[in-house]
């Protein structure tokens, strides 16, 4: 306060409040979508909480859906895949395409590569460091590399 006046109780009580707020998950979440550029919805703040209160992790549009359903947030299929492409756009999360119909998203946007274990659907963050691009292709007339990303598939040995 700059004035020379003494707090009031509403002047305690108001920074009081300041304060829960901001060590409140919730309002931390609003706050990111907000410096991204995303109203922070009831159904984005919900499906984002639902995302990262989890830590790092990916999962796809159909396993987010499903723990929404658990979680009784009342969302379509196509709102989650929307939710999910605008936080993707926003710089919130990272869209992994594994198949042609298989994509994961995941929490933390960082730059790193992924191992992929098939039959488990399951991706697993790899340290950007521990794989080296050696050589990279000719890239065509007025473009340039946004991003060299490295999905190493793995499957159970045999026998």
């Amino acid at each position: 306060m700059t004035s020379s006046r003494t707090m009031t109780q509403t002047d305690h009580e108001a920074m009081a409040g300041r304060r829960s707020l901001a060590g409140c998950p919730v309002h931390s979440l609003r706050e990111k979508l907000r410096g991204v550029g995303l109203r922070p919805t009831r159904q984005r703040t919900s499906l984002g909480w639902l995302l990262f209160a989890k830590g790092d992790r990916h999962v796809s549009a159909e396993m987010l859906y499903e723990e929404a359903m658990r979680a009784r947030v009342p969302v379509s299929l196509a709102t989650v895949y929307n939710t999910l492409h605008q936080f993707t756009q926003a710089g919130l999360l990272r869209e992994l395409a594994v198949d042609g119909a298989k994509t994961y998203f995941d929490t933390n946007p960082s730059d790193h590569h992924h191992f992929f274990i098939e039959g488990e659907d399951r991706m697993i963050d790899v340290p950007s460091d521990a794989i080296r691009v050696a050589q990279l292709p000719a890239l065509p007339d007025g473009m340039e590399i946004s991003r060299v990303e490295v999905i190493v598939r793995l499957k159970p040995k045999a026998g």
